[in-house]
């Protein structure tokens, strides 16, 4: 049986509020990164408000599964991935992942992450589909999704605006049996 929270470079775990509502402070203030995961303008919270917002979700939503993300080297915490079910009469949720430490850009944890999450769907929760949404500028994340996956489903053509540039958004999803179809692969290549 796989282990559902332990990847090749990250955990999937739950942190205590006050955890994260330091970390989220600090990642907040990097406009970059609220950039690259967020299309609502950039805002400066407390930290004392950002914890008042965790504990208000904390265990509210029974559609919402919400993971920090932890390195396996050293135990730090570096993000945040959820699924947030949009049907369970249809096996449908939307899947959303930051990276907010920037030494861990780029080297695989994020995709790591999106692995682990996607499987928990599929094998947790017994989804069908598993769509996400990201700016076309995101090319890193782009890639990353791809991996694990993901196969470009839509596009909204001028969707946003950033320093009076228009961009768009891409739509992604991957159904139940291709992710099988690609673990069974891996299995086989592993071996």
């Amino acid at each position: 049986m796989k282990d559902l929270y332990r990847g090749a470079l990250v955990r999937l775990a739950d942190d205590s509020p006050e955890v994260l509502a330091k970390a989220f402070t600090k990642w907040d203030r990097d406009t970059e990164q609220h950039r690259l995961a967020d299309s609502d303008p950039a805002q400066l919270w407390s930290e004392k408000k950002i914890k008042e917002r965790v504990e208000k979700r904390a265990g509210k939503n029974s559609r919402a599964f919400r993971f920090s993300i932890r390195t396996l080297a050293d135990d730090k915490l570096i993000g945040g991935v959820g699924l947030w079910i949009s049907s369970w009469t249809h096996a449908d949720t939307w899947l959303g992942i930051s990276i907010g430490e920037r030494d861990y850009w780029g080297k695989g944890y994020g995709t790591d992450a999106m692995r682990l999450a996607v499987q928990y769907g599929f094998l947790e929760l017994n989804l069908r589909r598993i769509s996400l949404g990201l700016h076309a500028y995101n090319e890193r994340a782009l890639k990353s999704y791809e991996k694990v996956g993901f196969k470009l489903e839509g596009r909204t053509r001028q969707d946003g605006l950033r320093d009076g540039v228009r961009y768009d958004s891409l739509w992604m999803g991957i159904l139940r049996e291709e992710w099988f179809a690609l673990s069974t692969v891996e299995m086989q290549e592993a071996k």
